[in-house]
């Protein structure tokens, strides 16, 4: 890839984006975010997990959280079972039931029934020390002593060379997963992005604000057409693709930050094949 176009990439899916402060509480803890799998990286000094479609928790020991700090409206009995460790994990309902998990863990009052559905699938001890794979080993040991199934270690193997990344890529995908994570198994836990976390997915999605609502044409006359959305090196074009109907006639609002998914960069510089995924989860 050409290097400015590595260098936006790298911007679009790493960099800070300029509306996060206004996302975030500030009480947002430091948790370790990831970077874009280079597929020059040699995965064998890494651990490869999958990435699940889930809601970020961070559990402080005596909180749970959002990954913007904000506090999560969990039932008293579901934190109640977790322990006084600080975990770092994701709230997850299954492969392809995000939409339905959101509407769980926004509730104000959480209902019951829907929370027992849940799993915290944990993925590392925020500020532990050791270096990953020692944490992971005290992760599936947490996880063992707890014995409560909704808390599970996220389970980590290593892969021998790039085709073996590849080939479990190709199968989660299959099997309805959304991609892979990779940790450097011999990293110390460090809080922001750096290239000892990253992800892998078959498809690239980052975030950006919405400017403006462009009405639609025919069978969508009346209706969002498409959506103008800046990026965070300021550049603007259009989400067209990926609405449901229910989202073309109530659609995300000026200002509201969204998250979309794109295959490369053209060679201006702007996503290909950009499609709308979600209004980004701020919470």
């Amino acid at each position: 890839m050409h290097a400015s176009r590595r260098t936006l990439l790298l911007s679009l899916m790493a960099g800070a984006l300029p509306w996060r402060s206004a996302l975030a509480s500030s009480s947002a803890s430091p948790l370790q975010l990831p970077t874009l799998y280079n597929e020059a990286t040699d995965p064998a000094p890494y651990l490869v997990s999958e990435k699940y479609d889930g809601v970020r928790g961070h559990w402080d020991g005596s909180v749970l959280r959002y990954r913007s700090g904000r506090i999560v409206p969990a039932p008293a009995w579901f934190t109640a079972r977790l322990p006084r460790t600080p975990l770092d994990g994701e709230l997850w309902l299954g492969r392809g039931r995000f939409d339905e998990l959101s509407g769980i863990v926004r509730k104000t009052v959480p209902v019951d029934a829907e929370w027992r559905q849940l799993r915290y699938m944990v993925f590392d001890l925020p500020g532990a020390a050791g270096s990953f794979a020692e944490r992971a080993m005290r992760i599936r040991e947490m996880a063992t002593q707890t014995a409560w199934a909704q808390l599970v270690a996220v389970e980590q193997a290593p892969v021998a060379d790039r085709d073996a990344l590849r080939h479990r890529l190709a199968v989660t995908v299959a099997q309805g997963g959304e991609g892979l994570v990779l940790h450097l198994a011999s990293a110390a836990y460090r809080a922001g992005r750096s290239d000892a976390l990253m992800k892998f997915k078959p498809e690239l999605d980052t975030e950006a604000v919405v400017v403006a609502q462009h009405p639609g044409r025919g069978r969508y006359a009346g209706q969002l057409g498409a959506l103008e959305v800046r990026a965070p090196d300021g550049r603007q074009f259009l989400l067209g693709s990926g609405f449901s109907d229910a989202q073309r006639r109530d659609p995300p609002a000026v200002g509201s930050v969204v998250t979309y998914r794109y295959r490369d960069l053209t060679s201006s510089g702007l996503p290909r094949f950009a499609s709308f995924l979600r209004v980004h989860d701020a919470l």
